[in-house]
């Protein structure tokens, strides 16, 4: 099997880690396993396996002429049977495909606003699907989405899974003390709901002066970013609240934290939440998307309802003055990820489905 990933860019974001982790994972699984970036790179391109064979495409505009013959100059010379489209670059996939009527495309939705699916309309989705083989959803909704809105019969689920980074750029120590530190691994987005976080640590800041918050993510240099940074100085929190921006070895990062939380309004099935279970981290998380599906009770977690501080800071008090409560829920936590959201029967299943696909098209 012949398998080529290709996504926008690999900034660090949810789904550029799930197209580098399918590289990644298939790479010793199947005969030739690819990527594909077409606007940008990034900080993922340092995690990418060596036995991946890669492509940045420099592609200028949608309809990039030079980039679609690049990208299928790529597919013949690789002889590539399956391109994995990411999130928007099925456009380009679909387009290729038009000049290679054999090319199989599968389409990956991330989507992260699983809350407001009624009001997600894309009329050149709606068409481009006609040309899926196939679509994998992240979550139950989305799959909904997809057999309601588009035009493909082929829609399964799959959960995101994580991998542990082959390479490791460390930054450097976190700030603050050890033994004392909350993390929130999170792109700088109006959805991740950072509001809450910030409104938690100034309470939480009387109590616990020394316990310090750690914001991991890409900032965009915005108008959110501006305030949320106001709102940390205003408060007097700058000791106490630290930004670091986006990083590409988040998982050495998580291993200097007691706490992780993820605040969001919206989400799909987030890898953040995964990543804290394989760091053995404790979470307090909101109950949005699936991330019931990954903390599924108390036991592996603490869910509280969107934006409800009192629920939040009452969790971080809870996990901050009890340690044993703090290990026994990272761990439980650590073995529901590993066993359930794992790399090793995720791609079977999903090579199994691709083989099955084959045998439809015949």
């Amino acid at each position: 099997m012949r398998i080529v990933q290709i996504i926008d860019s690999l900034d660090v974001g949810g789904a550029e880690r799930m197209a580098v982790n399918y590289a990644n994972s298939l790479a010793d699984k199947i005969e030739f396993s690819g990527l594909i970036s077409t606007r940008n790179e990034g900080l993922l391109l340092d995690q990418l396996d060596q036995k991946v064979i890669y492509l940045f495409l420099k592609k200028k505009s949608t309809l990039d002429l030079g980039a679609i013959f690049r990208l299928r100059n790529y597919l013949k010379k690789n002889k590539v049977e399956f391109i994995h489209a990411h999130s928007s670059s099925f456009f380009i996939s679909v387009l290729v495909k038009v000049t290679m009527p054999k090319l199989k495309v599968i389409w990956h939705d991330h989507y992260g606003i699983s809350q407001n699916l009624s009001l997600r309309k894309n009329l050149v989705l709606k068409l481009s699907s006609f040309l899926f083989l196939g679509i994998i959803s992240v979550n139950d909704s989305l799959k909904k989405w997809a057999k309601n809105y588009l035009n493909c019969k082929n829609i399964i689920y799959f959960p995101n899974f994580i991998i542990e980074s082959a390479t490791s750029l460390s930054i450097g120590q976190l700030k603050g003390k050890e033994g004392e530190r909350i993390i929130c691994v999170a792109n700088l987005r109006p959805q991740k709901n950072h509001n809450l976080l910030i409104n938690g640590v100034i309470e939480i800041h009387r109590k616990f002066p020394e316990w310090t918050f750690h914001l991991i993510g890409k900032d965009f240099k915005d108008s959110y970013s501006k305030i949320l940074r106001e709102k940390v100085k205003e408060n007097g929190l700058s000791h106490t609240v630290f930004f670091y921006g986006a990083v590409n070895n988040v998982q050495d990062l998580l291993k200097q934290c007691e706490i992780a939380v993820l605040t969001s309004f919206s989400e799909g099935l987030p890898l953040a939440v995964l990543e804290y279970g394989l760091a053995n981290l404790p979470v307090i998380a909101t109950n949005v998307g699936e991330i019931s599906k990954v903390i599924p009770s108390p036991k592996e977690g603490l869910i509280i309802d969107s934006n409800n501080l009192s629920q939040f800071v009452d969790s971080l008090q809870l996990l901050i003055e009890n340690q044993h409560i703090r290990n026994s829920m990272g761990n439980q936590l650590n073995l529901f990820v590993n066993e359930n959201f794992g790399e090793k029967s995720i791609l079977k299943e999903y090579i199994t489905w691709l083989k099955s696909l084959i045998i439809f098209t015949k």
